[in-house]
């Protein structure tokens, strides 16, 4: 009976560390939409490419799949089926970091959540995610992408980072 008082109290009162990465998913998130307005009601209002340097562009295109364009061919019930997906993982993610004491995972899982949230919204409100980021190298392409995408990387960055560098607590 304590131990389930115990994990109603945790829930209920969020740690510190919680608080944390809850508000960098918070400003992951917001930034990721703010910029994904702006481009599209904006910047890209008529929709063009727009040479930023030689090796970037500000192109706005749309991905009903995942990464590089991964699981498009879905069909019509493939942006329901993604979202699924990766709302299974937000929750997921959340556990860990409902868990977690490392500095390291709270920073990471947080931009990890923002971004899933930035792009699921997309995914909801159109059916698919809005990209803008266009790099490349002469003819080689990387595939287009936004804020989310960029706050998921840096994320997983920062959690292997922090997995080579041991168990840090922020007590």
């Amino acid at each position: 009976m304590k131990a389930r008082a115990s994990i109603a109290a945790r829930v209920l009162a969020p740690t510190r560390q919680v608080k944390q990465g809850l508000l960098i998913a918070l400003v992951a998130l917001g930034v990721d939409q703010f910029s994904k307005w702006l481009m599209v009601a904006v910047v890209m209002d008529p929709p063009r490419i727009i040479p930023v340097t030689p090796f970037f562009n500000l192109v706005l295109g749309y991905n009903r799949g995942v990464s590089f364009g991964f699981l498009s061919g879905l069909g019509p019930a493939g942006p329901m089926v993604i979202t699924a997906l990766s709302l299974a993982v937000v929750i997921f993610l959340l556990v860990w970091l409902w868990r977690s004491t490392a500095v390291w995972d709270v920073i990471g899982i947080g931009m990890i959540v923002g971004g899933a949230l930035g792009n699921i919204l997309d995914r909801v409100r159109a059916g698919a995610v809005t990209d803008f980021l266009d790099f490349f190298v002469g003819q080689y392409r990387w595939p287009t992408f936004n804020l989310a995408d960029t706050a998921i990387f840096i994320g997983v960055a920062v959690m292997l980072i922090g997995s080579f560098r041991g168990t840090e607590e922020d007590e």
